[in-house]
């Protein structure tokens, strides 16, 4: 179950209805439809650097230890502490309004959030 990689989006599910739920605004929404983001893992045991890029070079970056409290960030720039979860080989946290969740399925990044239930699914391909 190795993680560490570096993803490029493929195609997205549910992104405008989630985003609207998890309170971004309509410009910010807007711009990021068509982005690649890139996400980045970097994972040493229990120890993962979640990095996502996008496009302009903004990034944000979570680090944490599963089993460990962490303090981590939203997609809205939000911070927050969660204890990161590995159930049934998937990375599994709760965000304060929503539950997220990411797996390697044939060699694809899959990362599943819901929140209200919108469920929004991201699957990305590996490019390094």
């Amino acid at each position: 179950m190795a993680f560490s990689g570096k993803y490029e989006v493929e195609s997205e599910e549910n992104y405008d209805d989630f985003m609207k739920r998890i309170g971004l605004p309509a410009d910010v929404i807007e711009k990021g439809r068509n982005y690649k983001i890139i996400t980045e893992v970097m994972q040493n045991g229990d120890e993962f650097t979640w990095s996502q890029i996008y496009p302009g070079g903004k990034s944000m970056s979570n680090t944490f230890v599963i089993g460990k409290e962490s303090e981590m960030e939203t997609m809205g720039g939000k911070k927050f502490k969660a204890t990161v979860k590995l159930e049934g080989g998937k990375v599994v946290a709760d965000f304060p309004n929503y539950h997220h969740t990411a797996e390697i399925v044939g060699g694809k990044l899959i990362e599943t959030s819901t929140v209200a239930g919108v469920t929004f699914k991201r699957i990305s391909k590996r490019v390094a």
